[in-house]
C-alpha cells in the first residue's frame, strides 16, 4: 500500500521550487554498483530532479567498503548542494552499528528526505531442491558445507538478515560478502552462492523471470507484490524482520535553504505518478518525509541496530 507524507512545501508549485541554473551538475553518489536496486531507484529519481532543479544530474556509483567509500566521499564534499548521497539503512544505520567508520551517520550529513522502503526477501537458486523454508533449514543442518549466503557486503541489510536467520534457525552456512547487491544477485543466480536476502526491490525482476525462487519475506508482513510468499514469522522463525529504507543526504553544514529546496524538489518527484509506478513496480513503497523526520529515523534505526549487534554478537567478517 502506498504511503505518502508529502511535505507542505510541495504546495508551493513546481515553478517556485526550481533553483537558478547552476554551472555545476548535481552529482548523486550511489554506494552500490550499477545495476542494483539502489542504483535503479537513484537514476529514476535523478532524472526527474534534474528537470525540477534546472541542473544536469550525474549518478556516480562508488561501491566498496559496504557503502563507506560513498559516504566518506559525500561527507567530505563541499556543502553547496551539488553533491548528495543516495543513502539507505545500511550506510546510515547498520554498517555504523557494526563497525567504526570514518564518518558519522548523524553528524557528517544533513538529511534531505526519505524516498521509500522495501521489505527484505529470502531467495534461493532454483537448483536448490527445497520446496519451502522448513526443508531448506533441514538441508542446511544436514549438509552445511554445501550452502553459502551472499550479501551486498558486511553491515548491509542482506548481511544482517542472513546473520539473524542463522541465529534463529541455528544453522551456519558460509557468509559471502560482495561489493553490492548486483554482483551478489548475479552469483546467486549463477549458483556460486545459493541463498540471499536482498531487498524485494532488487530481487523482484529475477523472481518474476524464475531466475530466483522466493522463499519468505524477512519482514513484519507479506508484500502485495508477492502475496503468496509468507513471512518468516508465519513459518515459526522469529526475529528476522529487516525493512530497507532509502533516502537522500547532503554533507554536513549544507545551508538550510538549500536543504529545504532539495527536499521540496524530491517530494515533488515522489508525487509524480510515473515515478511512483516505476518504484512500486519493483516492489518498493514510496514514502517521503521532511529533513527532520529523516534525521529522527536515522537516530532511531542506528540505536536499534546497535542493540541487535550487541545482543546477537555480530561481527564484520
Amino acid at each position: 500500500m502506498l504511503k505518502r507524507m508529502i511535505s507542505g512545501l510541495l504546495l508551493l508549485g513546481s515553478a517556485s521550487l526550481a533553483l537558478a541554473a547552476s554551472d555545476k551538475p548535481l552529482t548523486i553518489v550511489v554506494p552500490t554498483a550499477a545495476g542494483g536496486g539502489n542504483d535503479a531507484m537513484a537514476r529514476t529519481i535523478g532524472q526527474k530532479l534534474g528537470a525540477i532543479l534546472n541542473q544536469t544530474v550525474i549518478v556516480d556509483n562508488k561501491a566498496g567498503a559496504n557503502g563507506a567509500i560513498a559516504a566518506e566521499l559525500v561527507a567530505r564534499a563541499a556543502p553547496d548542494g551539488n553533491t548528495i548521497m543516495f543513502g539507505y539503512v545500511a550506510t546510515h544505520a547498520m554498517n555504523p552499528a557494526l563497525q567504526k567508520l570514518r564518518y558519522d551517520p548523524v553528524t557528517s550529513f544533513e538529511p534531505i528526505g526519505r524516498v521509500g522502503y522495501s521489505p527484505t526477501l529470502m531467495v534461493i537458486n532454483p537448483a536448490v531442491k527445497a520446496k519451502d523454508v522448513k526443508e531448506l533449514v533441514a538441508m542446511l543442518k544436514a549438509t552445511p558445507d554445501k550452502f553459502s549466503i551472499a550479501s551486498a557486503g558486511n553491515g548491509t541489510a542482506p548481511h544482517f538478515a542472513a546473520e539473524l536467520f542463522k541465529i534463529a534457525t541455528q544453522t551456519n552456512p558460509l557468509h559471502v560478502p560482495y561489493k553490492g547487491s548486483a554482483p551478489a544477485i548475479t552469483d546467486t543466480i549463477g549458483g556460486q552462492t545459493q541463498i540471499m536476502f536482498p531487498s524485494l526491490f532488487t530481487a523482484l525482476p529475477y523472481v518474476k523471470s524464475d531466475k530466483l525462487k522466493a522463499m519468505a519475506i524477512a519482514g513484519a508482513k507479506r508484500s502485495a507484490a508477492l502475496p503468496n510468499v509468507p513471512t518468516l514469522k508465519e513459518l515459526g522463525i522469529d526475529g528476522v524482520e529487516v525493512d530497507q529504507w532509502y533516502a537522500f543526504f547532503a554533507p554536513a553544514k549544507t545551508p538550510k535553504d538549500v536543504i529545504v529546496k532539495l527536499n521540496a524538489a524530491l517530494n515533488q518527484v515522489l508525487a509524480d505518478k510515473e515515478t511512483i509506478a516505476r518504484i512500486e513496480g519493483h516492489g518498493a513503497d514510496v514514502e517521503s518525509s521532511t529533513p527532520e523526520q529523516l534525521g529522527e529515523l536515522v537516530k532511531s534505526d542506528l540505536a536499534r541496530w546497535k542493540r541487535v549487534v550487541q545482543q546477537a554478537k555480530l561481527q564484520a567478517d
